[in-house]
């Protein structure tokens, strides 16, 4: 049987997650780095007894970008912040469930092994955000959010059984990547502390490039035409909607965005 999916691509999708990934660590890394000294500046006299609230390296990856909101910063953050926290945490919780049970079906645990790869990857990297958004809501004085979002949770109960092929796991990867990266678009705006809006502003677009690589994906695989997958592509042969498929916002829509008490801790 023909291998339905171009393993150079995928190695290529995978490498480009993860330096997305690793992008969006460093830019949060920095950010909040500027945000510490800021607030040290701020209450040098008289000098305060805080622990430094972010530590690089700690969490690794994403999470080591989230990094830990100190005790000199928990009265920054308001009951919605750690609602907010809580239910992005519920959304990477459900992610890395659904990621880790497609893991476990025969045609991907026996199939392509640069699929297998990819979905890997990408629990990692759901499973470091996970950790990164109940670490601060934690040390906002929030509790761990361990469980998955309940909205989309019972959505995933009803279409696990249904999936037959790679291609409903990408539909149902995609609705979960989706609704990640509308949530953590939105609740730029609607949190309080600086330092959470840069959380959220740099898990985003790592869970935007999921989804738009799963579109990519999902497109050619609906379309019987795994062998335009490939690298460098035949430009000639791509349909026309090639160049939009993976991105078909010019800005990112917030209206499937999921409230800030979704998937707070009740």
């Amino acid at each position: 049987m023909e291998d339905p999916i171009d393993t150079r691509l995928l190695a290529e999708l995978t490498e480009q997650s993860e330096d997305l990934h690793s992008d969006a660590s460093r830019i949060t890394r920095a950010s909040l780095d500027e945000y510490g000294q800021a607030t040290e500046t701020q209450h040098r006299k008289p000098p305060p007894r805080t622990r430094r609230w972010w530590r690089p390296g700690l969490l690794g990856g994403a999470a080591a970008g989230a990094v830990l909101l100190g005790a000199g910063r928990a009265g920054a953050a308001n009951a919605d912040d750690i609602k907010a926290l809580q239910t992005a945490a519920s959304l990477e919780n459900l992610a890395v469930n659904v990621y880790t049970t497609a893991a476990g079906l025969p045609f991907v645990r026996d199939g392509n092994k640069v699929v297998a790869a990819f979905i890997e990857k990408t629990t990692v990297q759901h499973r470091a955000h996970a950790q990164a958004f109940n670490s601060a809501a934690v040390e906002a004085g929030g509790r761990e959010q361990t469980g998955p979002d309940p909205k989309y949770a019972a959505i995933v109960q009803q279409t696990l059984p249904t999936i037959k092929t790679p291609a409903d796991v990408v539909k149902l990867a995609i609705t979960l990547e989706d609704v990640a990266a509308q949530t953590y678009t939105k609740n730029v705006a609607q949190v309080s502390d600086p330092a959470l809006r840069r959380l959220f502003a740099s898990v985003a677009p790592v869970e935007a490039q999921h989804k738009a690589v799963l579109l990519a994906v999902q497109a050619l695989l609906a379309g019987n035409a795994p062998d335009l997958i490939a690298l460098p592509p035949d430009a000639a042969r791509l349909p026309a909607a090639a160049g939009s498929v993976g991105f078909p916002d010019a800005f990112q829509s917030t209206k499937d965005a999921s409230p800030i008490d979704e998937g707070a801790v009740k």
